[in-house]
């Protein structure tokens, strides 16, 4: 039969029930796919077998799991996939055709193909896109048949030629450099669909891009919103537009003709900041807009939600105040991220891609991971510039939860050269990345990439993927920061172990000593669990760890440089040579423990001249043997994630402390303060130093303290102590603070001599 516009809705309705199609809307119809996949060698080439393939997902994945591989993360397997990257990988569909009429079409629909790809509909190719960032919308109406088949060809891996295996092959690609290797990141380059996929009815008149922008005056008591929307055959349609509150009251109903891509303007009394999860609540606000025709039949609507909130990166206190004397060069450039006119210090970490194959990230792993960042008091994720850009369900989430997020475009310690190919591809990500993710209000800073401007990329202020970077984010989204690269000029990248590669530094007196406006990447190297290494090393190789084997491809040796991650040699001279591989990864975890901590609180100390602590990273995309993660695959906290957690309280007792290693007789000393990143008085009090060795308290000193002012700290007197003949280990100093126990904080220090 022939479906009229009055009662297609219900007769998809049917459709859907019977077939266990999902509604993407009660306008938009979205029919899920089954797909096949299989690959071939040339480009003309065709699949001599196929498969069962998941989507999202990716080929690899689909591929292991038709010939019965084991994990891809045990010993050396992930080597078997290296091949996949040369070939050419088809998926393929069917379907019948819809009965439509003429006021409904049919589209493809994909959210992300990964990476260049042809799209062909019954042997014509319809459509060739390089890039996985930019979503696919193809109108299939005029060319469909009664059954049809859909294909979509994916090239082999890009590489830029003249260098061998590493991440320099990405420096002519918007393509996640990280999956080429890295230190903590085996050698395997995703391919396939990784983002929801679909054919959806639609009509005619439709949608193609909403969005609810706004600014707020000085003293952000009035919002100014102004509504936009592109579509197509939107000639002789009217709009409904609604704002809701975070309650659901409907604050604004605007009506009209659709002309241009400007509906309406109007302006909200004080409206509900959106606020960092420890500086406030997360009011979201619902706009939404519907399209009719004449006679007032919905065609097709949006939602979006908004936060109401400032984003500004200002000058952190004093940089003025530096000796410059001539104008003879800029100054260190703003770090201190400020919301709502309230400066924040910045607590937080680094975050990569949770899943080594984009495409099996689900809203659940993202949700399990953020739950945890609330946990270890973070406030800030910096989106590392060599993996994704991550998909909604993450920016979702974090505008719920109240995180703020740094976002990086993927690039990453290469020199992307200017040539015209890749700045023509950047320029279509980047517009598509920026139109995605500019209504969050999470999303609090654009970054052009991780560590641009260093020796080993070479890229300047002059580099023109750079400066079309900074183009495409004030055109786009012009409200929100935009800093080059990270590092810029005053930030800090690493150091990255305990001890300098030197045998002599430690990280007590390396930190104290840096004088970084915002510490943006810093790592402290742990091994995993013993139960996770039981599952990735094999069973004869697991102890003792030697380089050569599944420990160095699960970056444990010959990871970054020197004895890294795993640190085995300079575990043996704080510890000994460790007896079982249980005692070998307690003493790692100590030392990952003592040393996140002591950096994050000596970043703390330093603000207001600091404003930023985000550790080197927070999580991992598959099991490693030792990074200086704090989180192990999937979503395993490890011990250092709870000394972190302590160390960001909003406020607690802290002690600069000048070594790890002590002995009888040497005199001990620390310096006292209370860290205070609330916006209120902390009120005076008094704090006991001890400490605590095979159960035995002994009391070294008292400070009483003043009040600390709002987002201030306390700096308080050093403590003198001589050590006594304490037992050989473990010892404990502790802060305790009377009348506060939330504010206690303890160390765990090495005494080598009893």
């Amino acid at each position: 039969m022939k479906i009229k516009p009055a009662n297609l809705v219900p007769f998809l309705g049917i459709i859907l029930f019977m077939t266990g199609f999902s509604a993407v809307s009660s306008l938009r119809q979205s029919l899920p796919l089954t797909w096949e996949a299989g690959f071939h060698k040339t480009i003309d080439g065709v699949p001599g077998k196929w498969f069962p393939a998941t989507v999202p997902g990716a080929v690899q994945v689909d591929y292991a799991a038709a010939n019965n591989w084991g994990p891809f993360f045990y010993a050396e397997r992930w080597k078997d996939y290296l091949w996949m990257e040369d070939v050419y990988w088809v998926y393929k569909t069917s379907f019948k055709k819809p009965d439509l009429d003429k006021s409904h079409k049919l589209f493809f629909v994909s959210k992300g193909i990964d990476y260049e790809f042809d799209i062909f509909l019954n042997g014509e190719k319809i459509h060739y896109q390089e890039g996985m960032f930019s979503p696919v919308h193809l109108d299939l109406t005029g060319k469909l048949k009664p059954t049809n088949e859909l294909q979509v060809k994916i090239y082999p891996v890009p590489k830029l030629a003249g260098f061998s295996m590493d991440r320099n092959q990405a420096a002519q690609s918007v393509k996640p450099a990280v999956s080429y290797g890295w230190d903590w990141h085996p050698r395997l380059v995703p391919l396939g669909i990784w983002d929801e996929t679909f054919l959806e009815i639609r009509n005619t008149s439709y949608i193609n891009d909403f969005y609810t922008n706004y600014t707020l005056d000085d003293d952000l008591s009035e919002a100014k919103i102004t509504v936009h929307l592109k579509g197509k055959n939107l000639k002789g349609t009217t709009y409904n537009w609604t704002l809701r509150s975070p309650a659901g009251k409907v604050l604004f109903n605007e009506k009209g003709n659709i002309e241009g891509g400007k509906l309406a303007t109007v302006k909200l009394k004080a409206p509900e900041l959106w606020w960092p999860h420890d500086h406030g609540s997360q009011p979201l606000y619902v706009s939404e807009v519907t399209v009719l025709d004449k006679k007032g039949n919905v065609l097709d609507s949006k939602k979006q939600t908004v936060g109401f909130r400032r984003a500004r990166l200002v000058m952190n206190e004093g940089l003025w105040q530096e000796d410059i004397p001539f104008p003879k060069t800029r100054n260190k450039p703003p770090t201190t991220i400020e919301i709502n006119g309230r400066r924040i210090f910045a607590k937080g970490t680094n975050w990569v891609n949770p899943e080594i194959f984009p495409g099996t990230i689900t809203r659940e792993r993202y949700n399990e991971l953020l739950d945890l960042a609330l946990e270890a008091n973070f406030n800030t994720l910096r989106v590392w510039g060599g993996g994704i850009v991550n998909k909604e369900d993450f920016y979702e989430l974090c505008n719920e939860k109240g995180l703020l997020v740094w976002t990086e475009f993927p690039l990453a310690c290469n020199n992307y050269t200017d040539s015209p190919r890749y700045l023509k591809v950047l320029e279509q990500e980047s517009e598509a990345i920026v139109k995605r993710i500019r209504k969050h209000p999470s999303n609090i800073l654009w970054s052009g990439g991780n560590e641009l401007f260093n020796n080993w990329s070479g890229m300047t202020d002059q580099s023109l993927a750079l400066r079309l970077l900074t183009s495409q984010c004030y055109l786009l989204d012009p409200l929100v920061p935009f800093i080059p690269t990270s590092p810029v000029f005053g930030m800090g990248h690493g150091h990255y172990v305990f001890r300098d590669l030197d045998g002599v530094t430690e990280v007590y007196q390396w930190m104290p000593n840096s004088k970084s406006t915002a510490y943006t990447e810093f790592g402290m190297p742990g091994p995993s669990p013993v139960d996770i290494l039981k599952t990735i090393i094999p069973e004869n190789e697991l102890f003792p760890p030697m380089p050569g084997t599944s420990w160095e491809s699960h970056h444990a040796f010959g990871a970054w440089v020197g004895d890294t991650w795993l640190m085995k040699d300079f575990l043996k001279d704080y510890f000994g040579e460790a007896a079982t591989l249980e005692e070998l990864v307690s003493q790692g975890q100590w030392i990952q423990r003592e040393g996140y901590k002591c950096i994050y609180e000596e970043a703390r100390r330093q603000k207001p001249w600091c404003a930023m602590a985000l550790n080197w990273c927070y999580n991992e995309p598959w099991p490693t043997a030792a990074n200086n993660s704090l989180i192990n695959y999937p979503a395993r906290p490890k011990p250092a994630f709870y000394a972190v957690a302590a160390s960001c309280r909003p406020v607690l007792a802290s002690a600069r402390i000048p070594r790890f290693r002590w002995k009888n007789g040497e005199l001990f000393t620390a310096d006292l303060f209370i860290l205070n990143d609330k916006y209120e008085e902390t009120g005076a009090g008094k704090m006991t130093v001890s400490f605590l060795s095979e159960g035995r308290k002994t009391v070294i000193g008292t400070w009483d303290y003043k009040s600390a002012s709002p987002n201030k700290n306390i700096e308080g007197p050093s403590i003198e102590f001589q050590m006594p003949p304490f037992s050989k280990g473990k010892i404990t100093l502790l802060l305790e603070v009377e009348g506060r126990p939330e504010w206690n904080s303890e160390y765990d220090l090495l005494f080598i001599e009893g």
